[in-house]
């Protein structure tokens, strides 16, 4: 039981981490602008959660904490994400032997485990930092125990004292207090326990419902985020070291592990060196990262290494905080939108047109409600219209402007991106909300639509006729109406075939990614020498997997 539950609660709890991700990042000066840390927190998480649905079905809680010791250490990403490894591996451990059903004992062992790990992983532990909000959880874990709590009421605790003591780190970091944030790798640990619990206990089934926990959780999280605010830092400042060097050892041989870590501190500080022989995660903020990664090929391998430029990091925090605050302090514009876009060209273009917020999604990597959501709300206008480009996008595009409050929220149903701009060229900025919304939504019934892409599996076209894995298929309005092998004659056979239908006066197609700027022009080449009275209006969109995609008006 505790496996599974692990299994199913972990993932919704990493996710949580990963929207919440550029809240988190914001919040990072501790010790120094070490990377991300949101992102860092996600990325070891998401390593984690991949090695958890690689187990089989039937996988033991000795299998899975085996999993989420790997996974947390083979994907750790800069200080927060290692130590967070070590938080992961300890509960783990503690949970190997853990009662069914789960105790507020089980609890109490489990975090007291992931106390000692976590702090034998650091040399010079912080006070204000995770490990701080990890032993406060721990030992108001102990109390529960005590006091008899049942689990539930446990978890419930533990949840509420994580975000109790976020909202402490200001006062035992001064850096923090300084420049007006509480601890960023804290308030992701507590956020990945909030949701956690919740999805354990039932309380919350999809990441979009990430504030829908308890009540006193809910107040001890507002407590957090209200302490301070978030302030823009211009200086370089919290360590002489400007490179964060990370990456993966496998040990020739065993070696002195403390020796190790004493010329890793010689070399800078923040230095962790977690594992166990032969295979290891080692961060170090250094000046010198060329003399770190000399010294470890002495001792074995090294491999995914990953070395970040601390003060660039930290000024582009500080920039995009400028930026953030700039957008606050605007007034609301009384319309807004929020597109989906696969490709860099498709999004520049969508820009262009006055979109305010891409959101990054396509055939093959459909955005969440909670993206879109977010999307919606990073937008400063009393309303906001979702343009989704994707059928499989719409159903997600309706929900998030159905769980908006605080702005009127509309969806116009664009299948595709090149409906999105005959849409955006439809509407005038200062329009009401219902009346830009009936202005896109007949111009993009004037819009024809094609794709061309390449089969994945044998199949049939619309007339019956085979396709083979590899063939070049002809997409007109959702129907495989065209099969061949040259995405060039592909193209012109649709274009010439919907032109027979139904004459247009403009064309409107775009390159994907894996399409050369030559091939490209040839198929333009093509379509005007065959459609003469046709005015074509060619981008690159670097959309993947689809080499070309039109619309015909």
């Amino acid at each position: 039981m505790i496996a599974k539950t692990i299994r199913t609660c972990f993932p919704i709890a990493a996710a949580a981490v990963s929207d919440k991700a550029e809240e988190i990042n914001k919040l990072n000066v501790f010790p120094v602008p070490d990377g991300d840390t949101g992102t860092n927190m996600s990325l070891t998480l998401a390593s984690v959660t991949k090695e958890l649905s690689a187990l089989p079905a039937d996988a033991d809680m000795e299998a899975i904490a085996g999993a989420i010791t790997h996974g947390s250490l083979m994907g750790a990403r800069g200080n927060s994400g290692v130590i967070t490894s070590q938080i992961l591996r300890g509960v783990a451990e503690g949970l190997v032997s853990a009662d069914e059903p789960i105790t507020a004992a089980n609890i109490a062992f489990a975090f007291r485990r992931a106390v000692k790990v976590a702090f034998q992983a650091v040399r010079k532990p912080i006070e204000g930092t995770i490990l701080t909000v990890l032993r406060d959880v721990s030992t108001k874990a102990d109390e529960c125990e005590k006091k008899k709590f049942s689990a539930e009421d446990a978890l419930d605790a533990i949840v509420v004292e994580a975000y109790q003591s976020v909202a402490r780190t200001p006062d035992l970091l001064p850096v923090l207090k300084e420049n007006g944030v509480v601890d960023s790798g804290a308030f992701g640990f507590a956020i990945f326990l909030e949701n956690f619990v919740a999805a354990a206990l039932g309380r919350s089934t999809v990441v979009e419902d990430f504030s829908a926990t308890f009540d006193s959780a809910g107040s001890a999280r507002d407590a957090a985020l209200g302490r301070v605010e978030i302030e823009a830092n211009d200086d370089w400042e919290g360590s002489e070291f400007r490179y964060c060097n990370e990456f993966l050892f496998k040990a020739d041989a065993p070696f002195d592990e403390d020796e190790c870590l004493k010329f890793l501190g010689s070399m800078g500080d923040c230095e962790l060196l977690v594992g166990a022989y032969p295979d290891y995660k080692i961060h170090v903020h250094s000046n010198t990262p060329n003399l770190v990664l000399e010294h470890m090929l002495q001792l074995g391998q090294i491999y995914e290494v990953f070395i970040h430029n601390m003060e660039m990091e930290a000024h582009d925090r500080t920039a995009k905080i400028h930026e953030d605050q700039e957008k606050a302090a605007e007034p609301a514009k009384a319309l807004g939108f929020v597109a989906v876009a696969a490709g860099s060209g498709e999004a520049d273009i969508l820009k262009s047109l006055g979109v305010d917020v891409i959101v990054s999604g396509g055939q093959t990597m459909n955005p969440s409600t909670a993206d879109l959501l977010g999307a919606v709300d990073q937008v400063n206008a009393t309303s906001v219209i979702i343009l989704p480009n994707n059928g499989n996008i719409r159903m997600a595009a309706e929900a998030a402007a159905s769980a908006c409050t605080d702005k009127k929220v509309a969806v116009v149903p664009t299948k595709t991106v090149p409906q999105a701009f005959s849409a955006l060229f439809a509407v005038l900025p200062d329009s009401e909300l219902e009346d830009a919304v009936a202005a896109m939504v007949d111009a993009i019934s004037e819009v024809r639509d094609g794709e061309v892409t390449r089969a994945v599996r044998d199949s049939s076209a619309s007339d019956g006729s085979p396709i083979h894995s590899g063939d070049v298929m002809g997409i007109i309005a959702g129907s495989i109406d065209v099969v061949g092998s040259d995405v060039k004659q592909v193209t012109l056979d649709c274009i010439n075939r919907m032109q027979e239908e139904e004459e247009g006066d403009a064309l409107t197609i775009l390159a994907g990614e894996e399409l050369s700027d030559e091939a490209f022009q040839e198929i333009v080449d093509a379509i005007e020498e065959a459609q003469p009275d046709l005015e074509v209006d060619a981008h690159r969109g670097e959309q993947p997997l689809y080499p070309v995609i039109f619309s015909i008006e």
